[in-house]
């Protein structure tokens, strides 16, 4: 099981100067950069947002930072093709004989029904061309993955993975309304409903969508360091960073319902560094409020006070923690926060009825 001792990665904190700021802390030499190639598949039908989401998440990370390059190109079998919306997209490079080591595939998914530009009949269905593509991209995925090389699927992208048997054995998710057939395509596949994303070992799978974005910032993240993966999200005005296992409101989006500058900067604030013993009068300079005022502006705008809402990611982020490592108590509270673990079973109790160990035997009975 993956063991992780990073701060969490849930919001973006960075303000006017992030790009500034990451190249200022960014030691890397010319000589020292790290370069991942990353192949985007393209099929028939695509589902333009699949891709446009998640490689802007990676164009903004090659922009404000210089120790990790992503090298990305855009194959498959045909060298142009008509998108969901209407728009075509041409240049398309042959798929490769082979993939360098450490090469990043990610799978778009597709759609029935395309859109045609100017109030024309949109097309239904997948034509013998289109099929003839899939299978051609099916088959050089069976040939061509190898060990070391991870496979990103965005949306319906996992159930071209899983017809070339690259699911088997995995836990993974796609879009909700394709559960049923992924099962049907990979029955030696674990389907896991309800998730944002899922990776298991070298596979990454997504919900799809606006949901391949949160995996690329969760790659990007793994690949680089907090402070680029914040400046993209904050660029991308994602100002949180949901997790694989969040499935619809998590406590890192609770409260963030409002457009108030400043309390949302104290909330960044709070996020980027759980460790931190914030006081009031250092969040009041950081807010540009006195502290009476602040208290009123976070019960207005967020729906609680400032140490209710500092425990409540605490206690998340000791929840995942929890399922992802297998860190002890004593550990898991350090890492979110907590002088003790007691302080942490208290802080807990308000928000959950089941103990923190039901969380790690949860986590444990899913991976089995």
């Amino acid at each position: 099981m993956k063991q992780s001792s990073r701060a969490p990665r849930k919001t973006a904190v960075l303000g006017r100067n992030d790009e500034a700021l990451v190249r200022r802390a960014d030691p890397a030499s010319s000589d020292e950069v790290r370069r991942i190639p990353v192949f985007v598949v393209v099929p028939p039908r695509l589902l333009l947002l699949d891709i446009a989401g998640p490689l802007e998440v990676l164009r903004q990370a090659n922009r404000v930072q210089s120790s990790v390059r992503f090298e990305v190109r855009y194959i498959g079998p045909t060298s142009s093709l008509q998108t969901s919306i209407g728009i075509t997209l041409a240049g398309i490079e042959p798929l490769p004989q082979e993939l360098p080591p450490q090469s990043w595939v990610v799978l778009a998914g597709d759609v029935e029904y395309v859109m045609l530009c100017g109030g024309a009949n949109g097309s239904t269905g997948k034509s013998a061309a289109d099929e003839e593509a899939e299978r051609a991209i099916m088959t050089w995925l069976k040939t061509t993955v190898r060990p070391g090389h991870k496979l990103i699927s965005i949306c319906t992208g996992a159930l071209i993975a899983a017809r070339a048997g690259l699911l088997d054995g995995y836990s993974c998710t796609t879009h909700y309304l394709s559960y049923d057939e992924l099962r049907g395509i990979a029955p030696r596949a674990r389907i896991l409903e309800n998730r944002l994303y899922v990776e298991d070992g070298e596979r990454y799978s997504s919900a799809g969508i606006t949901a391949g974005i949160d995996l690329m910032l969760h790659l990007v993240h793994q690949s680089t360091d907090q402070s680029c993966a914040v400046a993209v999200a904050r660029y991308l005005v994602v100002y949180l960073r949901r997790s694989g296992s969040d499935p619809q409101l998590s406590p890192w989006l609770e409260g963030r319902n409002h457009i108030h500058p400043a309390v949302h900067r104290v909330q960044d604030a709070i996020a980027a560094d759980l460790t931190k013993s914030w006081t009031l009068s250092a969040l009041a300079r950081l807010a540009g409020a006195s502290a009476r005022h602040l208290s009123r502006l976070f019960h207005e705008h967020v729906g609680m006070s400032i140490p209710e809402y500092s425990n409540r990611l605490r206690v998340a982020y000791a929840r995942e923690l929890l399922r992802e490592t297998r860190f002890d108590m004593e550990r898991v509270a350090e890492q979110s926060g907590f002088s003790s673990t007691r302080q942490l079973r208290r802080a807990w109790q308000r928000i959950y009825k089941r103990p923190p160990r039901e969380a790690r035997r949860h986590s444990h009975a899913l991976q089995a």
